[in-house]
């Protein structure tokens, strides 16, 4: 973000000359165009055309008996004589919406600012109907007034019309120039590609974005990734253009949402593809096959960003090749090991509101595969979406269809083709604004259930499975559904661990798995992770009792699908009922216990304690670490001068907490706590965080934890 100033901008040559090409916007925003009288037996009726950015909403009156639709569009002159051949452009089908009884159809694929003229007509089987009665408009501009500073920037991929996608260079340009122009946007560069390319992000707020990481937690925002694949570009041009309406739009709807929450862009994780025109980076690894992993530094810049930035709701941009497909398939986190709340929210973002706004404004969004899918939208938790959900995140995969395919049978041409798709993608982007602008309270309540149950460690553990996509009945979108997916009995864990420890060689050895044979250690995955860790004289343990319960163990046991290691699994060392005074000395793991009397956790002791009761004050002083997730405790709790993790997750407690002088560079984790009680934080190294899971105190709150 730089201050704006009235001085002349310096661009690259191919930007400026992307700013002398820009002409005028259409004044015709949102206004349909109409043609209503029926002449003929069973001709369409009431069509109207209502223009939006990229693409032109068409709806009409269906007609008894009709199996589907044929969309034509004629080029035209301002005298609205035509200047081109009538051609067939869409194909609208019964499964393509959730309400057959108001069809509409997104036409697409067309130069925006060109003027056309459409009609329709139904169809028996084969047999054609009448056309409807022609409708004529003009297509809106490519977004923003070429004669205001910002909004006049456009990308390569605009100014070529769409002949050409945006090169690394220009990309850069044009995100610096928002970056100077507008106060809205800070772009953060979240690492490098294998090649040494920047990884930026546009960071978005009104009527400034947060200054750090944890203010923009603080704000619940949402995240958009959209070029993992370097030869899958549609999304990325959809991110650039909807940065710059971001940055510049004066839509109360924009400032509304940007008012309420930041908006994380990264439009390129993978540039070294991008410009290779690869699906892989540069060493050939797809990165949707490392996101748990984080061979790559690709995969674990953006980690590290989730793990900093905490984005509650996501997309995820890549294309698709199948052509019976529609427009938009879709598909939330499906891994066993997401929470379902997870998992129920980011169906309700997909088939709650993404198909009910699709049919409005005639896209066809559908489960990943959708028709003739095959074997797609699986459960591994190396892919994006997976990772996410077991982060927590509410999300989605975005495929936009790589051909017209059957029901768009006009991209022959290249162009339309690429304009089809990135105009697609821009409008899935802005839904999921809109979805999390109306659905930030529940978002944020799934992502506390899903946080207080992983860290209750309750449930098996599935290492590869995935949750079903139920079948809804034909005509629907979600007709056909990717494959069930059920996890072979090899890849269950009925009796979870509380722990997994690890060797120092595990833990802080070489790897060779990364980019020319060198990889992060363990170490610096789990930091990258977020996980808490505990440094034992014996080795280092990690707990399962924490947000990301459901990840952990595909990366640190044996039976995982694609494991970084074989860790020792450690069970509970005290289960059931135990009378009288505890003292933990060593590594204690207690789970489904009782401890009636106080428990006194010994200097360089650790205490792991899940869906236990203390019937009596718990007391750690030195400890190497306390990590607690839905205890019920009937007493005051005292951890001081811990060298390790504190972590306190979903515990009811009577009586006071207090959390004093506790070391380490990891803050203590104080989240959707019940206390009847004080709660006071002091002294603590890092400042004790509630990662956005509110804490539900009686007395008050003091010191670092004031705000918890």
């Amino acid at each position: 973000m730089r201050i704006r100033r009235p001085s002349v901008v310096v661009l690259s040559g191919l930007l400026a000359a992307t700013l002398g090409a820009v002409t005028a916007p259409s004044t015709a925003l949102g206004q349909p165009a109409s043609a209503a009288t029926a002449a003929e037996p069973n001709q369409v009726t009431n069509l109207t055309v209502t223009q939006a950015d990229g693409y032109a909403t068409l709806a009409w009156t269906p007609v008894e008996g009709a199996t589907d639709y044929q969309i034509e569009r004629t080029p035209v002159d301002a005298n609205d004589e035509p200047i081109g051949p009538s051609v067939v452009v869409g194909i609208w089908r019964p499964n393509r919406q959730i309400n057959n009884d108001s069809p509409t159809f997104a036409d697409a694929g067309f130069n925006p600012g060109d003027r056309f003229r459409w009609r329709v007509r139904a169809r028996f089987g084969t047999e054609e109907q009448p056309y409807s009665a022609p409708v004529t408009g003009t297509t809106l501009q490519p977004w923003g007034d070429p004669d205001v500073p910002g909004e006049n920037l456009r990308t390569q991929w605009e100014t070529t019309k769409a002949a050409q996608y945006t090169s690394d260079t220009n990309e850069y340009a044009y995100t610096a120039e928002i970056d100077r122009l507008s106060d809205r946007v800070r772009v953060v560069e979240i690492g490098r590609t294998v090649l040494g390319r920047p990884i930026n992000m546009f960071v978005f707020g009104y009527p400034t974005p947060p200054a750090t990481p944890e203010a923009v937690a603080a704000t619940s925002p949402v995240a958009i990734n959209c070029n993992v694949h370097g030869n899958e570009p549609g999304d990325r041009e959809a991110c650039l253009i909807m940065a710059r309406q971001l940055a510049f739009s004066n839509d109360p709807r924009i400032i509304d949402i940007l008012s309420h929450t930041t908006v994380l862009i990264v439009p390129t994780i993978n540039g070294d593809g991008r410009a290779a025109n690869t699906r892989g980076n540069s060493t050939g690894q797809d990165l949707n096959r490392d996101y748990s992993l984080i061979r790559q530094p690709e995969t674990a810049a953006f980690v590290r960003m989730v793990r900093d930035y905490r984005p509650i709701a996501s997309y995820d941009g890549h294309e698709y090749g199948n052509t019976r497909a529609g427009d938009l398939p879709m598909l939330p986190p499906r891994h066993q090991n997401v929470a379902q709340s997870i998992f129920d929210q980011s169906q309700d973002m997909i088939e709650g509101f993404m198909y009910a706004r699709g049919a409005e404004d005639g896209w066809w969004p559908c489960p990943y595969g959708c028709e003739g899918g095959g074997n797609v939208g699986l459960g591994e938790e190396t892919i994006l979406r997976n990772t996410l959900g077991l982060k927590n995140v509410v999300n989605s995969l975005l495929e936009l269809r790589s051909s017209g395919g059957q029901t768009r049978p006009d991209e022959g041409n290249t162009a339309n083709n690429r304009r089809r798709k990135t105009y697609s993608a821009l409008w899935t982007f802005h839904r999921l604004l809109d979805y999390h602008r109306a659905k930030a309270a529940e978002i944020k309540r799934a992502r506390a259930e899903a946080i207080g149950f992983q860290a209750s460690n309750s449930g098996r553990i599935v290492f590869r499975g995935s949750h079903p996509i139920p079948a809804r009945p034909a005509p629907h979108p979600a007709e056909a559904v990717p494959p069930l997916d059920e996890p072979r009995p090899d890849m269950i864990l009925d009796d979870a661990p509380c722990a997994y420890k690890l060797t120092p060689e595990q833990y802080l050895g070489a790897r060779t798995d990364g980019p020319g044979g060198v990889g992060a250690t363990l170490a610096e995955r789990i930091a990258a992770h977020g996980w808490k860790v505990v440094k034992a004289a014996d080795g280092y343990y990690v707990p399962l009792a924490q947000p990301e319960r459901g990840l952990i163990p595909l990366l640190l046991d044996a039976q995982g699908a694609e494991e970084w290691v074989g860790g020792q699994r450690v069970y509970p060392t005290l289960t059931g009922r135990h009378n009288g005074p505890l003292t933990v000395t060593g590594f204690t793991c207690i789970a489904d216990g009782t401890v009636n009397g106080p428990v006194t956790v010994q200097p360089g002791a650790t205490l792991v304690a899940y869906r236990t009761t203390f019937n009596g004050p718990v007391t750690a002083t030195g400890a190497a670490g306390v990590v607690l997730g839905d205890v019920t405790l009937h007493g005051p709790l005292q951890v001081a001068n811990s060298a390790g993790p504190v972590s306190l997750v979903g515990n009811t407690v009577s009586g006071p907490v207090n959390l004093v002088g506790n070391g380490g560079a990891d803050a203590p984790l104080v989240a959707g706590n019940t206390i009847d009680g004080p709660l006071s934080c002091t002294d603590n190294a890092a400042k004790p965080t509630a990662i956005e899971v509110p804490n539900s105190v009686k007395g008050p709150r003091s010191g670092q934890c004031a705000a918890l």
